[in-house]
């Protein structure tokens, strides 16, 4: 029988500055949308399009994604918590039973997805004078390339974990297993940052390191799929006609990035949702299966423009 390597995984909140700290999450979320504005710009270069359309761009996906995520962890994931504490949607507070600043730790890419498209049908027609699925094809090169950095922010965060597991792929997620007031009532240690450190190397801890069961890093494998999904895009953007057929990239995306979705969810945690009530998959591959059906759509319908 193969057994997990062990590995302990309790990083450090970000990059300390002193006078700030950069988390690790908020950094790879810039990485995400910097990296897809580079992108852009080099498209938009190509297809003679103006780049100060491009800064509008970069407004609307960014308010999209946020927007759409939020809503989409609200809506199809938590619900009955939601309903009855309204102003925690927006705002990255807890205040019962105590008041706690908690983050935006909800994000859903379903909903991104579909906060995305419905931006960019307003801003192909209010900004870029150009056919909806013009925008959609490129546009999901760049949400490709962020998705990777998007799931490394969710590693770094100790969230969306796998499935306990003895395989040589299983990492103990120290930050998963204990709150931060569980870390510090455990070790009696009154910092939690410093609780964290003594459960994952002191050795007078070690029982509470045995607590933490070793996990699939559904993150990481999500991660290093999308890194396929997005070279397959960026190829045959780049080096071949694919793009000239209507809908076939945005419909090609669907298609690679849900199943990829529908595959891993298989050795991830349950993130809630409404799975209990349908059975047989999970809530993110319910979600998952309009979309590639979607995306099928696109591709078997996808012509090029016909020369006049």
């Amino acid at each position: 029988m193969t057994h997990a390597l062990n590995i302990v995984w309790n990083p450090s909140e970000g990059i300390d500055l002193g006078f700030f700290i950069i988390r690790f999450y908020s950094l790879m979320f810039v990485i995400a949308f910097g990296l897809g504005w580079y992108i852009m710009k080099n498209i938009y270069d190509r297809e003679n399009e103006s780049i100060e359309k491009l800064d509008s761009l970069f407004i609307w996906t960014v308010l999209a994604t946020l927007l759409g995520a939020r809503l989409g962890h609200v809506l199809f994931y938590d619900w009955e918590y939601f309903r009855n504490h309204l102003l925690e949607i927006f705002l990255p507070f807890r205040f019962t039973p105590n008041f706690e600043f908690t983050g935006y730790q909800g994000l859903a890419s379903h909903g991104a997805a579909v906060s995305i498209i419905i931006a960019m049908y307003y801003y192909s027609k209010k900004v870029l004078q150009r056919p909806l699925l013009w925008i959609l094809d490129r546009i999901v090169i760049a949400v490709a390339s962020g998705a990777i950095f998007v799931r490394l922010g969710n590693f770094f965060n100790s969230e969306i974990i796998g499935k306990e597991t003895t395989s040589a792929f299983g990492i103990k997620f120290v930050r998963d297993q204990f709150s931060p007031r569980d870390a510090v009532n455990a070790t009696q240690i009154p910092n939690p940052k410093d609780a964290y450190q003594a459960i994952a190397t002191n050795p007078q801890f070690a029982n509470l390191l045995e607590q933490v069961p070793a996990r699939h890093p559904a993150q990481l494998y999500e991660a290093f799929c999308y890194v396929f999904v997005f070279a397959i895009l960026f190829f045959l953007y780049w080096k071949t006609e694919a793009r000239l057929k209507s809908g076939f990239l945005f419909g090609l995306f669907l298609v690679l990035l849900f199943s990829v979705r529908i595959i891993v969810e298989f050795v991830k945690e349950s993130q809630g949702g409404f799975e209990s009530a349908l059975g047989l998959l999970s809530t993110g591959q319910w979600l998952s299966i309009p979309f590639i059906l979607i995306g099928l759509y696109f591709i078997f319908t996808a012509k090029k423009p016909v020369k006049v």
